[in-house]
């Protein structure tokens, strides 16, 4: 056996020894070891594996992979450029704490600066990105490599998945690998290769954790951002305080949910008794929780189980581990807050009762979806709309890391696979441009049960809301933030060969919706981009006026 081929026979039993259950390959002919490994442990029933022509879609995938299992999840490139078409992957997987584990094969250390083909730098190419990088050393016939690649393997894996630190997030472990890259006849390897009798080759325990104790008192609200867990509904639910939860966090269900809290604190008087925020996740989905969390007459607990913690204001009073409420909240606060959410429920409803809109056709989504369900949310419009919907306790998935529209459609393709059921994904067109080779899925891969739902605008709809979409910037708006593409979805869709639906109206929107789900379909529907802004607006105005 060359050294090649034995690295990755055993880098891949470990992996798996270590959970991996679900891998992720791009072709390349320095990878062809790792990739050839893994696809005998697919093979043999062992791990999962697949296989993307494109490095971009790839990464991503296996963040959906990772967001519906919760399993670190390897991918594998060859060298050069390939690589670094994983950086946006990998910063969604680092803000995001996924345990993504980068498998990058490199020339031998010797061809470096020689100007051989596809080889280039790759020592720490992601930056502070990743939670650790460790370049393997060449492999070579000799006694004790199989202790050094399989403790290496075990302590990647273990900083990937955080189990010391509470933080996980990326690795990357750059392979060198030396020629011949496939299995060839030899003397046998001169040590075993078998990993322990049972599990991992170091077994990694978890860090003891702290809590801290909050009492009522003052007014308080918890803010619940992307990834909160049910800890922050518990903590609402305990100490009787209202929940303000965005779509991703986790903990959008329970009686302490506020489901137009957005919109309340910007259009109800209450929003100005608040006196404390306790704030799980990773809040960026709003304005009015960024300038809730950033005035200076509220005090600010962050709960954070990791080093890092979200304060973009700088406001923060305390960042705590986890929080024990001492005691609930028997004053009436919570109930005025869920009285004023009732009566938002109607005047909001009343504004998009006519057409359709980006939050009735998110709305409509998440009644498909219901309580079993899975739907995954791209960024910009998409996770706003849905955050406008009722309050539907929907298994939720959205790359909030860095809220950018990259790989969504790997993302929902590799949640999909990962839940084994149906799954919807709402989307926008430019996130469904950005990501079309997602709809790329050779003959011999697992295919999922995925309905995406493309709500198309015609353009970056999201600016209209913002202060690029104020009429007195009109002048230049339609070119640089609108952009307008006028792309035939349909003949995109029949391009992969992918079923593809549009629809016009809501009824016929509930139709395309109703049908089982089985294989990958796609369903488009037209909004008007100028439309937005006015809604936006509409739905304040309205519920000012209750």
């Amino acid at each position: 056996m060359n050294p090649s081929t034995a690295f990755a026979t055993v880098v891949v039993d470990e992996l798996i020894r270590c959970g991996v259950r679900e891998a992720v390959v791009s072709p390349g002919s320095r990878s062809a070891p790792l990739a050839l490994a893994l696809a005998e442990a697919d093979r043999s029933g062992r791990l999962r594996l697949h296989v993307r022509i494109d490095e971009r879609t790839a990464g991503f995938l296996a963040i959906g992979l990772m967001r519906g299992s919760g399993l670190p999840v390897p991918v594998v490139t060859t060298s050069g450029t390939a690589v670094a078409n994983l950086h946006p992957a990998v910063l969604e997987a680092s803000h995001s704490g996924l345990p993504l584990i980068v498998l990058s094969a490199d020339r031998p250390p010797a061809l470096r600066g020689s100007g051989a083909n596809q080889t280039t730098d790759q020592i720490k190419v992601f930056g502070s990105a990743v939670r650790l990088f460790h370049e393997m050393g060449t492999p070579v016939r000799e006694v004790g490599q199989v202790a050094y690649w399989r403790s290496q393997i075990a302590r990647a894996v273990a900083k990937a998945v955080g189990a010391r630190s509470a933080d996980p997030g990326p690795v990357q472990l750059n392979c060198p690998l030396a020629e011949p890259l496939v299995p060839t006849e030899g003397p046998e390897w001169p040590e075993p290769l078998e990993g322990r009798s049972t599990g991992p080759w170091t077994a990694v325990h978890a860090a003891n954790t702290q809590v801290t104790a909050v009492s009522p008192g003052p007014k308080t609200v918890v803010v619940a951002g992307d990834g909160a867990s049910q800890a922050a509904r518990l903590a609402a639910e305990s100490g009787r305080w209202p929940l303000f939860a965005e779509p991703s966090s986790r903990a959008r269900t329970g009686p302490a949910v506020v489901a137009a809290y957005r919109l309340l604190l910007q259009a109800n008087p209450l929003a100005d008794e608040i006196e404390r925020v306790l704030v799980f996740g990773h809040p960026t989905l709003s304005r009015p929780i960024s300038k809730l969390l950033a005035r200076p007459d509220i005090e600010v607990i962050v709960v954070s189980p990791t080093g890092l913690w979200p304060d973009p204001a700088r406001r923060a009073r305390a960042v705590v581990t986890g929080l024990e409420v001492t005691a609930p909240d028997t004053s009436d606060w919570l109930a005025r807050w869920q009285q004023a959410d009732q009566l938002a429920r109607p005047a909001i409803d009343k504004v998009l009762a006519d057409g359709l809109s980006g939050p009735r056709v998110a709305a409509l989504v998440g009644e498909a979806a219901g309580a079993d369900g899975m739907l995954v949310v791209a960024s910009s419009n998409p996770v706003r709309d849905l955050d406008l919907a009722p309050v539907v306790p929907i298994r939720t998935i959205a790359n909030r890391g860095l809220a950018g529209i990259d790989g969504t459609i790997s993302t929902a393709v590799g949640a999909a696979l990962a839940n084994a059921g149906p799954t919807y994904a709402l989307i926008g067109d430019l996130a469904f441009l950005h990501d079309a080779n997602g709809l790329v899925i050779g003959p011999d891969e697992a295919r999922p049960d995925l309905r995406i739902v493309v709500v198309n605008d015609n353009g970056g709809g999201i600016f209209a809301t913002l202060e690029q979409g104020d009429p007195d910037h009109a002048t230049h708006f339609e070119r640089v933030f609108g952009t307008p593409h006028n792309v035939d979805l349909g003949a995109l869709c029949a391009a992969t060969g992918t079923p593809y639906r549009l629809v016009r109206t809501a009824d016929e929107l509930r139709a395309a919706l109703t049908p089982t789900i089985a294989g990958l379909d796609v369903v488009e529907v037209q909004v008007a981009r100028d439309s937005h802004r006015p809604t936006g607006e509409a739905l304040v105005a309205a519920l000012n006026q209750l």
